[in-house]
């Protein structure tokens, strides 16, 4: 087992208190991310690699887990290209944003993975990731997990979230769409909203890449991985 997590919402109240706001932006595409200056990024690792990141590790210990915490920057763990510049909507109007430390996983170093689980180890993965400039870059959590999923040659993704799933009639939790056949994954894009929108792209990007199947499934919920591994949540395969 492989564990990858974010941590958004700490930064957002660590951003708040510290005077430097968060602020997201929405692409041409339609997804939201986080707007990434030096200062945010700056932040951004202090809290994902810091506090977030070694909070499970302890945790983990707790539970008779060996877990070692590692950020994608670690080992070039979690390898891509850092965006020349984003293009976004903003009031109607399309920008183009250059000062921005954003990216996309494109490697995954498994050769430092298998080293830590073949000793015993549980890794415990958070972005940022490190550019082909050895540069940090923000990179989406969920994605990254797709990508780790993807090049350990992963049987399952579990996706954990506040929510039991995708929902068809978003926040009916009594909407729940249970399963969904790996070839329309895509089609289920309109029924994601918000974050919802990137997971799901994760997920499809891990079931076209060889993942077997693909979990979303409640965080909020006791012993949440096991419930999902026993079928609750939406199953995509």
């Amino acid at each position: 087992m492989v564990f990858v997590h974010g941590g958004s919402h700490r930064t957002n109240v660590v951003a708040e208190a510290l005077g430097h706001p968060p602020e997201f932006v929405t692409s041409v595409s339609g997804f939201t991310s986080r707007r990434t200056d030096r200062e945010t990024l700056r932040i951004f690792e202090m809290v994902y690699c810091g506090e977030v990141n070694k909070g499970i590790v302890e945790m983990l210990q707790a539970e008779g887990a060996n877990a070692v915490g590692l950020s994608g920057l670690d080992g070039r763990l979690l390898e891509g290209r850092r965006k020349e510049a984003i293009k976004v909507v903003q009031d109607g109007r399309r920008r183009v944003i250059r000062d921005d430390y954003t990216g996309t996983v494109e490697r995954v170093n498994t050769a430092l993975l298998a080293l830590l689980l073949d000793a015993g180890y549980l890794p415990v993965v958070t972005p940022p990731a490190i550019s082909t400039e050895s540069e940090a870059i923000n990179v989406d959590g969920d994605r990254a997990a797709a990508m780790i999923a993807t090049a350990m040659g992963a049987d399952t993704l579990v996706i954990l979230s506040n929510v039991p799933g995708l929902l068809r009639e978003f926040p009916d939790e009594s909407t729940l769409i249970r399963r969904i056949e790996p070839a329309r994954a895509g089609e289920f894009m309109a029924h994601a909203e918000g974050r919802m929108r990137i997971k799901v792209l994760g997920a499809t990007e891990a079931l076209e890449n060889g993942v077997g199947k693909v979990i979303f499934a409640d965080g909020r919920i006791e012993n949440p991985v096991r419930a999902a591994l026993a079928g609750e949540g939406t199953v995509i395969g």
